[in-house]
């Protein structure tokens, strides 16, 4: 019983740990998706390390020393409580973000995960040394129930009733009380009697050790499931939100298939589960090169998240099949996290260095689909013959999702925050002949390069946009201030007149390097231009007051908004920037979520009026939806913003304010 309720508190610590603290730190590096993706690489890496300790102390050292070892590193993991990262880790806006997230989170949480990694196989073998017999490997099983309950509960239970402080008190109480029972359960396992040791001896009839051949199959299994963990989730919330529910949505189904495989009562069989596992990735391949259902946030959903819960419980379910003897478990469960660890590496530093798109999903289906073929491909002969036509066209459709990126693309680029391209249509010297930016999917602005067009403010902040009437209806100001937050192409400064002074502000060196270089907003302006490199929210919080007249925040990943950026205290920053009679104007236009009630709470907090301009593009290529938020009513009363049909926005007063401690996603899904 104390066996299955220490690994259950180890387990339910270790994945509440991991929403937590990516909260804490996503508002430090702009909000991306990306921050939750290098977060997983370290608990995956850490888990490696846990995993080698585990290996290593029960190879290599008595049951006294390991337990006094082990005891000595839960006393130095207490001291270090608690968990909240400093402020000093707050990024300057020159750091190389990977590193510096994985240096912060080693320096926060790296002993107490190491020994929290270190649990399961450790307990494990315990309990395998103390009842011989006996089938450890459903302790893991309980391992992964309670790492699911923990992600499921973070976001239903956890996120909406406590605060960052209460959360991270909470997670170091129940630390403390698993490093009493660890502790003790490692001096019991040390000194078990005689009797015991007789037995455990006695129980030397086993099967011959893995080969290479079964370490690389191990590998190969867990490696493939992580990718396509991370690669779905990167998919998903770089056209939604980078939002925790969507994040723990990919993982809680990951721990599910390994609650299911390893519970040890045979529910994955080969024979059944071949032809489920061949239309599941049939699927997601379809969705992957079809275009016409891009922006189908039900059917990307069901289909990604069915699909990666099929793919991941074939991998997880070959796993058990080739596990090895008990004896043997703390070298299965290594080489299963060196997988993972391996998977997250492959995602979250190869992938962005090595591709200009996101191209490890299709990678990872055909990766999938040749473990696939491997290992059905003996079943029968109709197996046979569909797993081959099965990876025959993964490897041909992730070819296509690789190329058509490419297709008149004049730039591409991939780092931590997306994938940027820059595109040309229309004939050369013709009226129509523009330059589109986009950002995943999505277009964050295009230029007419035509001269008697290319000064003019197009897509979301033409005329009769929200910022446009905003910005025009300054225009009897001899000099107005105007702050940005998203660069995007530089559009607004087409709005600029001599002695007007645009200061802009973006996280991405990549996005200030391609404003400047394929699109001349910037360069033909009348008005004076400043760029400031960092997140935004973070460099307003350190600067003195700007004096805006107006400022615009305007900073997307994809279609995905940083949530740190629409929240109470951020506009309390922004409102400490603006003149008396200063305007903030949201940008709220999204395909799949409802922002305008939560930004109209916001400026009801802060005792502002707000209203809202919807507004349909005349090319007919996009909408925009605006909110306009002032502490003078009559600034939002101006004739241009009146004539652009601003309107009382939607209210819902029932709704708990947005914070930097609580958002909720579901509430103003469309």
């Amino acid at each position: 019983m104390f066996y299955a309720a220490t690994i259950f508190l180890s387990a339910f610590l270790l994945f509440l740990v991991q929403p937590l603290l990516a909260r804490l730190i996503l508002p430090w590096f702009g909000g991306t998706a990306a921050v939750w993706t290098t977060c997983m690489l370290f608990f995956q890496s850490m888990l490696l390390a846990g995993y080698a300790y585990a290996h290593g102390t029960n190879a290599r050292l008595s049951p006294r020393l390991q337990a006094a070892l082990h005891t000595v590193l839960l006393a130095a993991a207490l001291a270090t409580l608690p968990i909240a990262p400093a402020e000093s880790w707050k990024p300057r806006g020159d750091e190389a973000p990977t590193l510096h997230i994985l240096l912060l989170l080693t320096a926060t949480v790296g002993l107490p995960y190491l020994l929290l990694s270190a649990t399961s196989p450790l307990l494990q073998a315990w309990f395998a040394r103390v009842r011989p017999g006996a089938n450890p490997y459903r302790l893991f099983a309980i391992s992964n129930l309670a790492s699911l309950l923990a992600l499921v509960g973070y976001p239903l239970l956890v996120e909406p009733y406590l605060g960052n402080h209460e959360q991270v008190s909470l997670w170091s109480g129940l630390f403390a009380l698993f490093a009493l029972l660890c502790a003790a359960l490692s001096w019991q396992a040390a000194t078990a009697g005689p009797a015991v040791r007789v037995a455990t001896a006695a129980t030397a009839a086993e099967p011959a050790g893995p080969r290479r051949g079964d370490y690389l199959l191990w590998l190969a299994l867990s490696g493939v499931g992580s990718v396509l963990l991370l690669a779905v989730t990167n998919h998903i919330t770089q056209n939604v939100a980078s939002i925790p529910l969507l994040w723990l949505a990919p993982l809680t189904l990951y721990l599910l298939t390994f609650i299911i495989a390893f519970e040890g009562r045979g529910w994955y069989r080969p024979q059944t589960a071949w032809s489920f596992v061949l239309v599941w990735i049939g699927g997601m391949l379809w969705l992957l090169v079809d275009t016409d259902h891009q922006f189908d946030l039900w059917l990307q959903l069901g289909m990604y998240l069915s699909g990666l819960f099929v793919a991941c419980l074939f991998c997880h379910g070959e796993l058990y099949q080739a596990r090895p003897a008990p004896r043997h478990l703390t070298a299965f469960y290594l080489t299963v996290s060196a997988g993972g660890a391996l998977g997250g590496l492959l995602v979250a530093v190869v992938a962005p260095l090595a591709f200009s798109a996101y191209t490890e999903l299709g990678l990872g289906l055909a990766a999938l689909a040749l473990l696939a073929a491997v290992r059905f491909g003996g079943l029968n002969n109709v197996a046979r013959v569909a797993s081959l036509g099965v990876l025959m066209a993964s490897a041909g459709c992730a070819l296509y999702d690789g190329l058509r990126f490419q297709k008149d693309v004049r730039f591409a680029t991939r780092n931590f925050y997306g994938v940027m391209r820059v595109k040309e249509y229309g004939e050369p010297g013709a009226e129509n002949y523009l330059r589109r930016l986009l950002h995943g999917v999505i277009m964050h602005g295009e230029q007419y390069l035509h001269p008697n067009f290319r000064h003019r403010a197009t897509t979301y902040y033409q005329n009769s946009s929200g910022i446009g009437a905003a910005l025009l209806s300054l225009s009897d100001r001899e000099a107005v201030r105007v702050g940005v937050i998203g660069l995007g192409t530089g559009t607004l400064a087409a709005y600029g007149r001599r002695g007007d002074t645009y200061r802009f502000y973006d996280i991405n060196p990549e996005v200030l390097e391609v404003a400047q270089r394929e699109f001349a907003y910037l360069s033909d302006s009348d008005a004076t231009i400043e760029l400031v490199l960092g997140d935004a929210r973070l460099s307003l919080e350190r600067e003195p007051p700007q004096g805006f007249d107006v400022l615009a925040i305007d900073a997307f990943s994809s279609d995905s908004i940083p949530v740190h950026l629409i929240t109470k205290e951020a506009l309390g920053v922004y409102l400490r920037h603006m003149k008396g009679d200063g305007i903030v104007a949201f940008h709220v236009s999204n395909r799949f979520l409802n922002l305008v009630p939560v930004v109209a709470r916001l400026a009801a907090e802060h005792q502002a009026h707000a209203v809202l301009v919807d507004e349909e593009s005349s090319d007919d290529k996009t909408t925009s939806t605006w909110l306009l938020v002032s502490r003078d009513a009559q600034a939002l009363e101006r004739p241009e913003i009146t004539a652009a049909g601003a309107a009382a926005p939607e209210t819902r007063d029932d709704w708990r304010p947005w914070t930097d401690d609580y958002s909720n996603l579901v509430q103003i899904l469309k």
